[in-house]
């Protein structure tokens, strides 16, 4: 195993754990949502959280590392096309995946006081959750397109 191998291998894992991580969250956000009950929200959001800081931003934070790696051991300029629109693209999921965070805690706690105080959810849960799943789409539709410009190189 060369080291080059090493290093793609742990970059690509980097790209499955976030999309994998990403799509496993809206999932399960999406389905306690719907239920309407606040202490099943309040439970998921509370994993969802654990699990975005652990998973998600491990391998958000493994995804330049393993990545200019590459570039260096494959003499890959830094001008290629393909390249360049994938950096750009992972600013613009994270500009939207930061926020996300925070609304996922705000997502919890308002679920977790209405569940204490045996209430529904507030207006303000519902707002989050809006801005939250408008969010999810231009964050998680750059992901999947860094996947594909990463595996063709089309420029």
């Amino acid at each position: 195993m060369t080291l080059y191998f090493l290093v793609k291998y742990l970059h690509v894992l980097g790209a499955i754990v976030i999309l994998g991580t990403g799509t496993g969250i809206a999932f399960f956000m999406l389905m306690a949502h719907r239920s309407g009950e606040a202490a099943f929200i309040a439970r998921t959001a509370g994993v969802v959280v654990i699990a975005d800081m652990l998973f998600t931003l491990s391998a958000v934070l493994l995804q330049p590392i393993t990545g200019g790696t590459l570039m260096w051991l494959s003499a890959t300029a830094l001008s290629e096309r393909w390249l360049l629109i994938s950096l750009a693209l992972y600013a613009i999921a994270g500009l939207f995946w930061v926020p996300v965070i925070f609304m996922q805690v705000e997502l919890r706690d308002l679920a977790r006081a209405a569940d204490i105080r045996s209430e529904k959810l507030p207006p303000r849960y519902h707002t989050v959750f809006r801005r939250w799943f408008l969010c999810g789409i231009p964050g998680f539709g750059s992901v999947m397109a860094i996947l594909w410009l990463m595996i063709a190189k089309p420029y």
